[in-house]
């Protein structure tokens, strides 16, 4: 499944989110930077990428982790997964947060998170006094793998 999504440069060296394969579910995001910016052990930097993007209604775009800058590095987003609404124009940025132990550096072009645009649904919260009842009831962290 392809989706047509307009994107804006902000900066002419920014770079075009791109999918690393061809069956990628997330397209990497690079930093658009003018100067290496380090990461201190436990802060957290605010990284642009450069671009705005033009999603389309009923569709979200999500922020994740790049698995190998999160595994090897310590580096993966503040907010664990960032939301871009549809409705928002603004630049793309990526909070990332250092988890190690010794500062980290973002080089301008680097990748710095994945991007998966996905459809979502709009809830109508409905108050009520009472739920329908199941086998699992109110057992919550961890009750569904007990025997």
């Amino acid at each position: 499944m392809t989706a047509n999504i307009n994107i804006k440069k902000l900066k002419d060296s920014a770079v075009i989110p791109t999918y690393g394969s061809e069956w990628a579910a997330g397209a990497d995001l690079y930093a658009c930077l003018d100067t290496p910016a380090t990461i201190l052990p436990g802060n957290t930097v605010f990284i642009p990428t450069g671009i705005a993007l033009e999603i389309p209604v009923g569709y979200a775009g999500l922020i994740y982790a790049r698995s190998g800058l999160s595994c090897k590095q310590g580096l993966a987003p503040a907010n664990k997964v960032g939301v871009i609404d549809a409705d928002y124009r603004g630049e793309i940025i990526v909070a990332l947060h250092n988890h190690g132990d010794s500062a980290k550096t973002v080089e301008p072009g680097d990748r710095i998170a994945q991007m998966v645009i996905t459809p979502f649904l709009t809830a109508n919260f409905i108050e009520t006094d009472e739920l329908n009842d199941t086998v699992r009831g109110e057992g919550g962290f961890g009750s569904s793998g007990k025997n």
